[in-house]
């Protein structure tokens, strides 16, 4: 055989031999990985606030204004049951500062959201409460030698309730009309407290 022709077979039989062994490597691939979306971690917020109030008309500190922030956080898991976790209120922390120089505070507490009408309205008029505690900068000491446009709040922290019905414009947003006061609920000898009324706007996560 002329030595070209016998480098020609030989090759020739070394591709054939080699063949079989990539088409066996081939079949034994395992397929591509199917594609899995990122998990997406849960918040643990539920809600994010803002708004701003008048600070009680009918006392001294009449006549300023407050801005408010709040932080709700997403509810606790108490029961499997949809009605009695209906029941469980959402934490809640928040702040208030008087642009006027009067009491500011921030507090921390719970928050219970209750649909109206849910069926007729679809869930859009919905009535908030909330019990907490509030710290503030006010003032504590005898009525008498209070500062002019101060309350006297006798004591430091006082309890905090507030009110609210809101209304739900898209999926995550909200407007509400809010009423908050705040008081020592006669444990300290002076007890003015504050009422404020105001508005906030909600972003629901």
């Amino acid at each position: 055989m002329h030595p070209h022709s016998f480098r020609l077979a030989a090759a020739g039989f070394a591709l054939a031999a080699a063949a079989p062994v990539q088409a066996a490597d081939f079949r034994s691939a395992p397929p591509p990985a199917a594609y899995v979306s990122p998990v997406k971690p849960l918040s643990i917020v539920s809600e994010v606030r803002i708004g701003g109030a008048v600070q009680d008309p009918g006392s001294a500190e009449h006549n300023t204004n407050n801005i408010n922030g709040e932080i709700l956080f997403a509810k606790p898991l108490v029961s499997v049951d949809p009605f009695w976790q209906a029941f469980v209120p959402r934490p809640t922390v928040g702040g208030s500062y008087n642009f006027g120089g009067r009491t500011s505070y921030a507090y921390i507490g719970a928050t219970w959201t209750v649909d109206l009408f849910p069926q007729t309205l679809n869930n859009i008029v919905f009535l908030e409460g909330f019990f907490g505690a509030g710290a503030h900068n006010g003032y504590t000491g005898p009525k008498p030698l209070a500062p002019e446009g101060f309350n006297t709040l006798g004591c430091n922290p006082l309890f905090r309730e507030a009110a609210a019905l809101g209304f739900r414009l898209t999926e995550h947003w909200s407007i509400m009309a809010t009423v908050e006061h705040m008081s020592n609920a006669g444990l300290c000898a002076n007890n003015r407290g504050l009422t404020n009324f105001g508005g906030k706007l909600g972003y629901t996560f």
